[in-house]
C-alpha cells in the first residue's frame, strides 16, 4: 500500500496532475464512509423509493 501511495505521488509531480488530488480524496471519503457505515445507510440515497 505504501508503494501505491509513493508511485501515486510520483505520477503527480512527474505528469503535473494536480487536479486528480481532489478526485483521489472524494474517493478516499467515499470508501471510509461506506466502511463505517456498512452499506445500509447509504442505501437510501443510492435506491430511493418511489
Amino acid at each position: 500500500m505504501k508503494q501505491l501511495i509513493q508511485e501515486f505521488l510520483t505520477l503527480l509531480c512527474q505528469e503535473k496532475k494536480w487536479w486528480l488530488i481532489p478526485l483521489a480524496v472524494l474517493v478516499l471519503v467515499v470508501v471510509v464512509l461506506m466502511l463505517f457505515s456498512g452499506g445500509s445507510v447509504l442505501a437510501p440515497m443510492m435506491y430511493p423509493s418511489k
